[in-house]
């Protein structure tokens, strides 16, 4: 296995696995599942969560290990397998839902400390716009000191966020009832799959960026310092965030019942405390949150500039985003992630729009490179005849095209928006290569990615889309 001494160690990709998963969506789970499903619905959509991610990991582990010197992770899985143009979208849409969920979580940064602070309240955009600037150049300058540094400060933040998680789930736990949590475990009218199945497809869209996060040592394989780290830095990650999601969420239905649970404001996790402990639950929540959110801005961050620069070196996108300093920082790269980070801040300041909505829609944007990734795996597997590893990266494809069908179509629009503006990126990285025009199919390809954007910014327009 290739070694690079002074690259990234086992603790700190577990930890930007970790990290990158344990957002602000953890600390939301409790009333995010509540919207949409009971306790029921809930446990079978943990089931399907639980099997489908965990596949995706062992196919990440796979392909870290037999192919090793594809570096960049999902980018480069979707690129070896099928075509340039494929691979192209893949790390798009990867670095496009990597900045719009650092959006998402700002915007719940801003909520939190308006807990303990007026002046961070949505009335005061223009002091949050201000803070905005603040942070995601304050990143900017701290990442582009190192990454290895960056990563290794990571690895603290993950340590911290951990703490009053664990404290939850333990006090949660001691103030469990079992006739709450038996309150309308089906509905009141029993268990029906077809009242069933919707809440379970509702848990999809939470899950899904629950997880979102899983591929973050898979992006950093050129930076490991043990390729052989990768994979199981993926899987114990996986597994270990997995089990926590589970017990924050369905303990929370023992202290509360589901209708109660729904109506709770974002974070969630904090109010369940509250009810427990008293409003210093609210506040140890609330601190907490903002230690995982800080955390998770900054493994965000990493990964998007990390997928943009490795496509660029490969001359997949534009040679701009190649460019590194003396700490071996890919700034252009950091640059234009950050700057495209505090336009769309600046939107989401001055709108309605709330943090489940950014964060869905990046969640759904990293959707194609989690189902071609399952699909090369398929490959590889064959081509290894492997046949344990063929039915795990079939199921982990299916997982994958189950949770674009269950996000649905408005969401799935919505993601086409955000790619669409990638067929011109990838025409001028052609440009650059000397290959100024796409060939047949990726022509078609192109033109279906415009034809559903145009789609969906008609159904924005006209109302007939809704988020």
């Amino acid at each position: 296995m290739k070694q690079n001494s002074a690259g990234i160690g086992f603790f700190g990709l577990a930890a930007m696995v970790v990290g990158t998963m344990i957002g602000g969506g953890a600390f939301n789970l409790p009333g995010a599942m509540a919207q949409g499903a009971g306790v029921g619905p809930v446990l079978i959509g943990w089931g399907i969560t639980g099997v489908g991610m965990i596949m995706l990991a062992l196919v990440f582990q796979f392909l870290a290990n037999t192919r090793s010197e594809l570096e960049g992770g999902i980018y480069a899985y979707a690129r070896e397998g099928f075509g340039k143009f494929v691979g192209f979208n893949s790390g798009w849409g990867y670095w496009m839902s990597a900045w719009i969920g650092t959006v998402a979580n700002i915007t719940l940064i801003f909520s939190t400390l308006g807990y303990f602070f007026p002046v961070f309240s949505a009335e005061h955009r223009l002091f949050r716009l201000f803070a905005s600037i603040l942070l995601i150049w304050g990143l900017y300058w701290l990442i582009s000191r190192g990454m290895r540094e960056a990563a290794i400060l990571n690895i603290v933040t993950t340590i911290a966020k951990l703490v009053p998680i664990f404290l939850f789930i333990v006090l949660v736990l001691f103030a469990f009832r079992v006739e709450t949590f038996q309150v309308d475990v089906w509905g009141q009218t029993g268990f029906s799959w077809s009242e069933a199945f919707p809440q379970v497809k509702s848990t999809m869209l939470v899950t899904l960026w629950a997880f979102v996060g899983i591929e973050g040592a898979v992006v950093l394989s050129s930076r490991a310092r043990h390729k052989q780290d990768v994979g199981r830095a993926t899987v114990i990650g996986l597994i270990g965030t997995l089990l926590i999601y589970m017990m924050i969420s369905i303990f929370s239905f023992g202290v509360m019942t589901q209708d109660q649970l729904a109506s709770l404001q974002e974070p969630s996790m904090a109010y369940v405390l509250e009810a427990v402990v008293g409003p210093v639950g609210a506040t140890l929540i609330n601190l907490g949150l903002l230690v995982s959110l800080a955390g998770a801005l900054l493994g965000w961050t990493i990964l998007a500039t990390e997928i943009s620069y490795v496509a660029s070196r490969d001359g997949v996108f534009p040679k701009v985003f190649k460019r590194i300093n003396q700490n071996d920082t890919p700034v252009n790269a950091l640059f234009i992630t950050q700057a495209f980070t505090q336009v769309v801040t600046a939107i989401a300041l001055y709108s309605e729009q709330t943090y489940l909505v950014l964060s869905s829609i990046a969640g759904i944007a990293a959707l194609v490179p989690y189902l071609f990734s399952a699909l090369f795996g398929w490959k590889e597997a064959k081509h290894a005849a492997s046949k344990r590893m063929m039915v795990i990266s079939g199921v982990a494809s299916v997982y994958a095209t189950w949770l674009l069908y269950a996000s649905g179509l408005e969401y799935v629009l919505i993601a086409m928006i955000l790619y669409a503006p990638g067929v011109f990126v990838f025409m001028l990285a052609e440009r650059e290569q000397g290959r100024p025009y796409l060939n047949r199919v990726q022509s078609i390809v192109a033109l279906l990615i415009l034809l559903a954007a145009t789609y969906g910014i008609y159904g924005l327009w006209t109302a007939s889309i809704s988020l």
